[in-house]
């Protein structure tokens, strides 16, 4: 058989009924075409069998499926439910069978489906890869195979069925082919106690918080070193945002598959975590089309979102300001727009002919309408903004208070280092992109000067397109800066990449030539040596990728320029270094010079 997701849906059962003594009957579906109505009309006839609820299939069925099967040279498959009741009669050629997509019905995406599929296979072959897939795929209660013999008698039964988590990995337990009269399985309570099984073995499923699980996907061409690292920020932007990662899903392709991102062996893999961990949704380290993600949605049956998607919740929550509130909601409308033009064709404007009224606008087109024009507003109250800051401009120029803008990667500590420089209470937690609106305080330099010291939203790799564009209006306030204060996570293990991506958005910024003070940050969680190493490092050679921008003279080794200022945002002590940084750019101006 074939993965049902890779497969057109196929007509409903139920689609027509025929009146039999005032009972309706359901049309059987798949490769009907060439049967005698004769036999059509056999095939039909088998919704009205009843399967006892302790055996999977009974011999007088089985053999009415087997003899059906050889004389028509065709597969022939039953949905079974708990009740014994046939929901579906499938055919399908002499090789393959497809079965229709399944209805949602169950208690959510975590729990076998309730159903179990019975199908016969010609020339007595055992279950294959297709069956165990779809298996997986469809969560089925069991997955039956009836083996076809040379005179349409049923000769064997093979069976398979999803196992709970297990140390060996096992996604599946197949049980070798048996005679149908040698075959002994009590139905209702073999899958009541396997999904019981699994229930238990799944800790996710034991929750009694109402917070979202997810399963973690990465798919790239990059390093393994790389990606693992990347996967741990994408854990930590889904923990921030109260979602308990319960697994992780990694492949290395040099080809991505255009339309599933995975390979399709891939995506049965994380069928069966999803499964067996107990995922709500699938979260992927990457952007997806919203062709992607329709498909993915379609054939995982879990709620799929992105990386984007991710990043904008996380700053949904946490704006408060009236600007922040319409920067990211503006970001919001751009990343659903393309969305909302991926709906069904259903929607689509119906045309009379010349002269010929319509049915006027659809549902789809006037969502599509009404998000673009709050777009349009959302644009022009941004500008209404970034006018009033112009306003306010020149007032500060003439008072002669100099700006001081700390930048950095998200999580490298810049509120905390406002919050201890200040003496401030601005909100510090531990997670990425805490603080999305800036923030501004006075600063009392040890000369008696004061500088405005501002805090602005941290960096990311990959940082959304329309999220940047939609911040540019604040990220336009660090022009007005004086001097940059680069804070880069020294305990980070991709330091370096962290720092990268933060020098190259300030060249997209066009803030390259503002002068900036580079600040190792957290050095009280390193061994002293690695502080030495760091200090040594920045001090060496210029690296073209890194910042290059002198703090205090006299502070570093012999009375050299340091590069790099290694203090705890925690230590006030540690932060007297800085001050003086601050001052001497003030005073210098000189702006930075990178080479390359």
């Amino acid at each position: 058989m074939d993965a049902v997701g890779l497969l057109p849906h196929l007509t409903s059962p139920y689609k027509g009924e025929e009146k039999n003594r005032g009972v309706s009957i359901p049309h059987a579906i798949g490769h009907l075409t060439g049967l005698k109505p004769g036999q059509v009309t056999r095939l039909e006839r088998l919704y009205r069998r009843r399967v006892p609820v302790e055996k999977v299939i009974s011999p007088e069925l089985a053999r009415s499926c087997t003899e059906l099967s050889h004389e028509i040279r065709r597969q022939i498959g039953l949905l079974i439910n708990r009740r014994g009741i046939i929901e579906s009669v499938i055919i399908g050629t002499d090789r393959q069978l497809v079965i229709p997509e399944l209805a949602r019905s169950r208690s959510g995406p975590r729990l076998l489906r309730g159903v179990r599929f019975v199908h016969t296979h010609l020339n007595n072959q055992p279950l294959n890869k297709d069956d165990l897939t779809d298996l997986a795929m469809l969560r089925l209660d069991l997955m039956a195979v009836l083996g076809v013999g040379n005179g349409g008698e049923p000769i064997s039964i093979s069976l398979a069925h999803l196992v709970p988590p297990n140390p060996q990995g096992k996604a599946y337990e197949a049980w070798a082919p048996q005679s149908l009269q040698a075959f002994q399985c009590r139905c209702d309570q073999f899958v009541q106690s396997l999904e019981a099984e699994i229930s238990r073995a799944t800790p996710a499923l034991r929750r009694t918080d109402d917070g979202p699980s997810a399963l973690l996907v990465s798919v790239t061409a990059e390093r393994r070193a790389d990606q693992e690292e990347h996967l741990r920020e994408c854990q930590g932007l889904a923990t921030s945002q109260g979602i308990q990662v319960v697994g992780t899903v990694m492949q290395r392709l040099s080809w991505i598959n255009p339309k599933y991102v995975l390979g399709v062996g891939k995506i049965t893999e994380v069928i069966i975590h999803a499964l067996q961990s107990g995922a709500d949704l699938l979260i992927f380290d990457r952007d997806l089309t919203p062709a992607q993600i329709k498909a993915l949605s379609g054939m995982i049956e879990l709620k799929v979102i992105d990386r984007t998607q991710l990043i904008l919740d996380i700053f949904a929550s946490r704006a408060h300001s009236r600007d922040g509130k319409i920067q990211v909601e503006l970001a919001q409308l751009k990343y659903l727009l393309p969305r909302l033009s991926q709906s069904s064709t259903a929607f689509s404007r119906l045309g009379g002919g010349i002269g010929a009224r319509g049915p006027g606008e659809t549902k789809l087109e006037t969502d599509l309408r009404r998000v673009r024009d709050r777009i349009h507003h959302l644009e022009r109250e941004l500008k209404d903004l970034g006018r009033q800051r112009e306003q306010q401009r020149p007032r500060r120029l003439r008072q002669g208070t100099p700006m001081v803008s700390i930048v950095g990667y998200t999580n490298a500590g810049k509120s905390t280092l406002l919050n201890t420089l200040t003496r401030s209470c601005v909100s510090a937690r531990n997670q990425p992109f805490e603080t999305l609106d800036t923030v501004k305080r006075r600063l009392r330099l040890h000369s008696g000067r004061h500088v405005i010291l501002t805090d602005t939203v941290g960096f990311i790799r990959d940082l959304p397109r329309d999220l940047l564009e939609a911040f540019r209006t604040t990220l336009d306030e660090l022009h007005q800066a004086d001097v940059l204060v680069h804070v880069v996570d020294a305990t980070a293990p991709d330091r370096d990449q962290q720092m990268q991506v933060v020098e190259g958005l300030l060249r997209e910024l066009d803030l390259q030539h503002v002068t900036r003070i580079l600040v190792m940050n957290k050095c009280d969680q390193l061994p002293p040596e690695d502080v030495d190493v760091l200090e040594r490092r920045f001090q060496a050679c210029p690296e073209p990728a890194l910042p290059v921008l002198s703090g205090a003279e006299g502070s570093g080794a012999e009375g050299r320029s340091r590069r790099a200022l290694c203090v705890s945002a925690l230590r006030k002590e540690t932060l007297d270094p800085l001050r003086d940084a601050i001052a001497d750019a003030l005073e210098s101006g000189v702006p930075v010079v990178e080479a390359g």
